[in-house]
């Protein structure tokens, strides 16, 4: 359904950082839920509070700078995913949000405050999805483990650098190594080796935790190894290793000690998961390559049986064969795939693109319409279904959609954008920029975002209460962005 790029993409990645990085060294966390091995390292550098409002910033920051997958199938998949084996980690503090990034990379990284981010590179390259899974756990330990606070703890007693230049360096050696490498040499030159060492105990720590993560949500815990080996094998002689393997070293010993933990764990293999072989088939056909190469790879795929499922094989068909505006075609696949399998949301996000191009948004709404009495508030429903009656000028009920799907859903880029759109479209000037804004707040943007507010006031004249929201509202995004200069 949507394949949107970020909107803003002038905006600096430097946003909020720097401001929102001015620690009390001496603070002490005074959570009671002390995590597994490290007794209080980590909390005299900045606390479980803190580390929560600088992964939200860092999260807004993300989404103006780097092309994040706004798609609501991938998204839900991706948080089903990691929130199954969260809710079976140790010491979580907090709602964890996984995202993906566009980008072939091997890569992935997690931040404060919960953030995991894969990009889409390391799924498609997954065979399996406990493959993938053993990532996202390894990841999440890493979280849990708190060791990026452990490890500016470490830095911050070897020398005198302040905590912000210290904090952006590593934030943007996650996202982007071979920059952040760069700015690690520049500003910590004195420390390199021990910053090395370090993360190479972190490494094996989150290796052992996410190995039994791994084990006790029913994954194969073999994904692990396995995965390690595929990636060692590929590049033991690249001359440029993939960005995970800069922040994240793959020794052979690594990957002995991961078969060897395995071994602990009773075998599980597992079949092939219909949603994982799907979501690789929608990143193929959707976020890579061409269309027309991309239908012969998935002709080929099914001539030739070389797939894990078929049914996701003829998705990717059809999402190239869409992509090809050949709707027709797409339309018979996606059809007699949902026949079969009537709720599966990938089938049903793409039947209302089909649907809509074939200006036959009726049959979408009167599908996402039952739908929406069985899954009120799902993303992927409420999204496409108010797209849908977007699509036919339904706009007041799709208004009530999003606005019902925003109680539920604070903060969803998505949402936002579409009613943005929609009031656009209504010629609702005042609620319009009122929308617009809490997109750029979504982006970190607050001046901004209290620039579309004031203008907006200005078209709620004859509407004193709206009024008085937008007078709130004006004063939480100032605060907001206070709050991050206070921290």
């Amino acid at each position: 359904m949507f394949n949107l790029k970020p909107m803003f993409t002038a905006l600096l990645f430097t946003l909020g950082i720097a401001a929102a990085t001015s620690f009390n060294a001496s603070a002490i966390d005074n959570n009671k839920n002390k995590l597994p091995d490290i007794g209080i390292s980590g909390y005299s550098v900045l606390s479980t509070d803190k580390e929560l409002q600088i992964g939200q910033a860092m999260m807004r920051q993300l989404r103006a700078s780097q092309p994040l997958i706004q798609d609501p199938v991938l998204i839900e998949y991706i948080n089903h995913l990691g929130n199954t084996l969260v809710k079976n980690a140790q010491g979580v503090n907090y709602a964890f949000e996984f995202f993906i990034i566009n980008n072939n990379e091997l890569n992935a990284f997690a931040f404060f405050g919960g953030h995991v981010g894969i990009h889409s590179g390391l799924i498609t390259t997954a065979d399996t999805e406990s493959e993938l899974a053993s990532v996202i756990a390894h990841e999440i330990s890493h979280v849990t483990q708190r060791h990026l606070a452990r490890r500016l703890e470490s830095q911050s007693q070897t020398q005198g650098l302040t905590m912000a230049a210290m904090l952006s360096s590593v934030l943007i050696t996650l996202v982007n190594p071979t920059v952040g490498m760069a700015a690690l040499s520049a500003s910590m030159a004195v420390t390199q080796q021990a910053s090395i060492n370090y993360t190479r105990g972190n490494e094996k720590e989150a290796d052992r935790v996410g190995i039994a993560l791994l084990a006790s949500s029913n994954f194969d815990p073999q994904g692990a190894s396995s995965f390690f080996s595929k990636m060692s094998a590929k590049y033991r002689y690249a001359s440029k290793p993939p960005a995970m393997l800069l922040t994240h070293p793959l020794p052979e010993s690594r990957i002995a000690d991961a078969r060897q933990r395995a071994l602990n764990y009773p075998a599980r293999p597992l079949p092939p998961s219909l949603n994982f072989e799907l979501t690789k088939a929608r990143l193929k056909a959707r976020y890579q390559g061409d269309a027309k190469s991309n239908i012969s790879f998935f002709k080929l795929q099914l001539a030739k049986k070389r797939y894990a499922i078929k049914a996701a094989a003829q998705y990717g068909l059809a999402l190239s064969y869409f992509e090809n505006k050949q709707t027709s075609e797409a339309l018979q696949l996606l059809e007699r795939l949902k026949q079969n399998d009537d709720n599966n949301l990938f089938y049903v996000d793409a039947l209302t693109d089909v649907y809509i191009a074939n200006k036959q948004a009726s049959k979408a709404i009167k599908m996402l319409e039952q739908l929406n009495l069985f899954m009120p508030n799902n993303q992927v429903v409420s999204l496409n279904y108010a797209n849908a009656l977007l699509t036919v000028k339904q706009y007041d009920l799709a208004a009530q959609i999003l606005q019902d799907f925003l109680l539920v859903n604070p903060g969803n880029f998505i949402a936002y954008d579409i009613l943005t759109t929609l009031y656009r479209s209504q010629e609702k000037t005042g609620l319009m920029h009122m929308s617009k804004a809490e997109v750029y707040a979504l982006l970190g943007a607050y001046p901004k975002a209290v620039d579309e507010l004031q203008t907006s006031y200005t078209f709620l004249d004859e509407q004193p209460l709206m009024q008085k929201r937008v007078k709130a509202r004006i004063l939480q995004f100032q605060e907001q962005e206070n709050r991050l200069k206070r921290l």
